[in-house]
């Protein structure tokens, strides 16, 4: 099952940039605290009104948004 409703997007919100749950938390900022080195529980800790679930959504939104096709000119 995937939680990938819980992005979604408002142009009223963030610049219409992918947020998790209509929180003003983009799917850039978690991506961002994992990069830097943040685990799960680290995460969950500092952003109590995230879930373990916003993490995953999160994660998953990101990877389907680098599964593209590449196309090329001859």
């Amino acid at each position: 099952m995937t939680e990938l409703h819980r992005i979604t997007t408002d142009p009223q919100l963030c610049g219409g940039r992918p947020c998790i749950r209509n929180m003003r938390i983009r799917v850039k900022d978690i991506l961002d605290l994992l990069a830097a080195g943040a685990n799960l529980e680290e995460i969950l800790e500092d952003y109590p009104y995230l879930e373990r679930e916003d993490i995953t959504a999160a994660l998953t939104y990101a990877a389907q948004q680098m599964d593209h096709a590449i196309l090329r000119v001859a």
